[in-house]
């Protein structure tokens, strides 16, 4: 039997403004090597589910288990195996240029300066911003941000890549090449992806399993094949 990377069992949140979040219906479980994509509208719940898996948020009621871990409790332990793409990627670029952004983690981690550039040099040559490394974070256009907290978030060589909305606002053909690059690693190094999206198009180009999350339930977990044959009612994902 696959090792569970992510369990969430039923999670309650409750907001510093009073607002509860819940996501319960159906458990959410990613095996290791799985590519799991998780649709669902604007406000269904699904960035709260995911700042839970990163350990970013404590949840009030509910089970959430990454690595084994109570992500919240052991944050320290979990964060340097998960890389992370943020809806608002403006919150995690932080460096006084594109090159320094994407070694900002590993640098952080340990690593030598040496192998952090090997690192950084390969990573923006696969995903093609070479161009880009010289230039300062916060005027870069919104699908040139991506692809830089992209790099940010390859570049750790994580077990567990988390991506939400990670791919909006890129043009087609950098969607093409993020997606070959996510399913390369999926396959040689057996990362784990879970990528949030309200585009219904990554289930059939991307995912093992689809969940189908709407106003804080999960009303639906099976394999693309099934999804589409069972004829889901997967119109809220088009809002």
């Amino acid at each position: 039997m696959k090792e569970e990377i992510v369990k969430v069992d039923c999670l309650k949140h409750v907001y510093p403004d009073k607002t509860e979040v819940s996501v319960c219906g159906l458990s959410f479980v990613v095996h290791r090597g799985e590519k799991v994509v998780l649709i669902g509208p604007n406000g269904s719940g699904k960035t709260t589910l995911l700042h839970h898996i990163i350990g970013l948020l404590k949840a009030t009621e509910g089970e959430i288990k990454v690595f084994g871990l109570n992500p919240c409790k052991n944050f320290k332990k979990v964060v340097r195996r998960i890389g992370v793409v943020f809806q608002n990627v403006d919150e995690q670029l932080i460096g006084p240029t594109v090159w320094d952004d994407i070694a900002f983690s590993p640098m952080n981690y340990g690593l030598s300066k040496k192998e952090v550039k090997k690192r950084v040099e390969k990573i923006i040559k696969e995903l093609k911003i070479e161009y880009l490394k010289n230039k300062i974070p916060r005027y870069l256009s919104g699908g040139e941000k991506k692809k830089v907290a992209i790099a940010g978030a390859l570049v750790i060589e994580p077990e567990l890549l988390v991506l939400d909305e990670a791919l909006s606002e890129l043009d087609p053909e950098s969607k093409r090449i993020m997606i070959r690059k996510f399913n390369e690693l999926n396959k040689k190094n057996k990362i784990t992806i879970v990528l949030a999206t309200n585009e219904i198009d990554m289930v059939k180009k991307f995912a093992d399993t689809v969940y189908v999350l709407e106003a804080g339930e999960i009303k639906y977990r099976g394999s693309p094949k099934e999804f589409f044959k069972k004829k889901i009612k997967y119109e809220i994902c088009r809002h």
